[in-house]
């Protein structure tokens, strides 16, 4: 079975939601040669891209244009399988792109189920609470950003998750790869909940 896995940017007090600036806190004079690196490696176990509408819309409208990226991120998305959910989305005009209608859970369960590498969820914040809430994520890779902002929606809506440690990596800039398996995955998504 494949994993679902929840790429996150996050600040320390948890916050994924991009608002007040800080979603690249670092800047563009802070070397991120080691961020790039570690994303290029999670790029390559995965062949499968799963998000909201919104964080597909503005991926559509931003990374296709960008003719000089060195992140590799481009070129991955206009390769990869996109998974789109979104009850109102007819043509999602982005080759590779598959819209679900839902049931999440089945659609969901679906992927995992089908050959392939991992699946990436990231952005999307409510898609990825209701991933959390239906116990579908396998594995959290959080890139945790030297920054609090006080306010804004956070990762984790409850406390009833159960994480094991898997790696931390630090960063030259502060910023810190944290990668955790969740023991409660498929708890509540096997069941059809």
């Amino acid at each position: 079975m494949r994993k679902l896995v929840v790429t996150e940017n996050i600040t320390l007090d948890g916050v994924i939601e991009l608002s007040g600036g800080w979603f690249d806190p670092l800047g563009k004079d802070i070397d991120q040669s080691d961020i790039t690196a570690a994303n290029t490696e999670h790029r390559e176990a995965a062949d499968a891209l799963l998000v909201g509408r919104n964080t597909f819309e503005a991926f559509r409208g931003f990374w296709p244009e960008q003719k000089d990226d060195r992140t590799g991120v481009s070129a991955y998305l206009d390769e990869v399988d996109k998974y789109v959910v979104s009850r109102t989305m007819e043509d999602p005009g982005w080759e590779n792109s598959t819209v679900l209608r839902g049931p999440l859970i089945d659609e969901v369960r679906a992927l995992k189920e089908a050959p392939g590498r991992d699946i990436v969820a990231t952005g999307s914040v409510q898609l990825v609470h209701a991933l959390i809430a239906a116990r579908l994520v396998d594995e959290y890779r959080l890139f945790v950003f030297p920054v609090v902002v006080g306010h804004g929606a956070r990762l984790f809506e409850s406390a009833d998750a159960k994480l094991d440690l898997l790696e931390t990596r630090p960063f030259v800039s502060g910023a810190v790869l944290l990668r955790y398996a969740d023991r409660s995955a498929g708890s509540c998504g096997r069941s059809g909940r």
